[in-house]
């Protein structure tokens, strides 16, 4: 039944226009076409969509991830075009100036304009 599916991300955002911008601009995302209720963008050919709301709870985690073959690199890249990166400091998981080094996995995180937290992930092979 879900064979030939894919998986995509959808974000809510409060201000369509602030949070397109943000992923143009700061991301480097691709917008795509205008829907009802939304806009799709891209990141190296994987969609997400930005779907207005006014709820502005959110879930206090990783919303969406964006899977780079260098974490490092990746962050000095946004950095460059102003993404500011979060710092954290749980049992199991310190970031140390905005990057994870976790075993297998090397992240870091950033909040978009609306509030998501977007994960930058390099997975070890």
């Amino acid at each position: 039944m879900l064979e030939g599916a894919s998986v995509h991300t959808t974000l809510p955002v409060q201000d369509m226009e602030r949070a397109g911008k943000f992923y143009e601009e700061k991301v480097g995302a691709k917008r795509g076409k205008a829907m009802s209720g939304g806009a799709l963008f891209s990141i190296g050919g994987a969609e997400f969509t930005l779907y207005p709301t006014p709820n502005t709870e959110r879930g206090g985690h990783t919303q969406m991830g964006i899977r780079v073959p260098d974490a490092r690199a990746a962050v000095v890249e946004l950095r460059g075009r102003g993404v500011v990166f979060e710092e954290y400091d749980f049992p199991g998981l310190k970031t140390e100036d905005g990057i994870a080094d976790v075993g297998d996995v090397i992240a870091a995180w950033f909040k978009d304009t609306e509030g998501n937290i977007i994960g930058v992930v390099q997975f070890r092979e």
